[in-house]
């Protein structure tokens, strides 16, 4: 038996990196998955890929209206959603005075407002259920203080805070809400922060992770082995932050 036997996962930014690392490792745990992403071509061969217990959804988690059809397909062929994995995110360097509006607006508008629009669609369904497990993706960046990204910084500091008020509100219905905080993990973001032999070292054990590291934490919090644990952070960092 699988830890996820009879569940359903919707994962935002599955496409690739860690939403399809994380999409894998739940499909191959008994879970139907929906993926959800803006990279159609990718996400379509990811889900394909997986056969007939993935499918691919487009959706731009800015929008509120998309993240309504996209829940309501998956309610519809499903029956039902016990995991939101809220994996979508984007990264553009900047400090404070080289920081952009347009930069400030993209990070929050998809790292800080998409997270916000995924748990206020799936919250109804899972009120209903009385059951239920949100999962939103942060970043160590969430954890401290870090120069030439305070767009960045400020967005997963905010989900860190966001999951903590969701998950006081939604614990009266037995829905859980919890944040992972990944290091530096091997995906096409981690070229943006520096050059991956380099950065290695910078980490306590001594190497960057891999995608399916942080997939394995997401696995405890979707599964009902975390069935007591709600409003807590999750690093996924090798030491870094300690």
């Amino acid at each position: 038996m699988g830890r996820l036997d009879g569940k359903h996962v919707l994962i935002t930014g599955g496409a690739r990196g860690m939403g399809a690392a994380e999409a894998a490792l739940f499909v191959g745990e008994g879970a139907t998955v929906c993926i959800a992403d803006v990279l159609d071509e990718e996400g379509e061969a990811t889900a394909e890929a997986l056969g007939d217990a993935a499918n691919y959804h487009h959706l731009d988690v800015r929008n509120a209206a998309a993240w309504a059809t996209t829940v309501e397909g998956c309610l519809a062929r499903y029956g039902k959603i016990d995991c939101l994995l809220n994996n979508a995110g984007v990264y553009r360097e900047g400090n404070l005075e080289t920081t952009t509006a347009e930069d400030w607006e993209f990070q929050i508008g998809i790292n800080q407002t998409g997270v916000l629009l995924g748990m206020q669609a799936v919250a109804p369904s899972m009120r209903e259920m009385q059951r239920g497990s949100i999962v939103n993706i942060s970043s160590i960046a969430g954890l401290r203080g870090t120069p030439n990204c305070i767009g960045y910084g400020a967005s997963k500091w905010a989900v860190r805070g966001m999951t903590k008020s969701a998950a006081k509100e939604l614990a009266p219905f037995n829905v859980r809400v919890n944040s992972i905080h990944p290091g530096l993990i091997e995906t096409d973001m981690l070229p943006l922060v520096g050059p991956p032999e380099m950065l290695g070292p910078m980490v306590p054990m001594g190497r960057t992770a891999h995608a399916d590291e942080v997939a394995d934490t997401a696995l405890f919090l979707a599964s009902d082995d975390s069935k007591y644990t709600t409003g807590t952070e999750f690093v996924v960092d090798g030491g870094f932050t300690a």
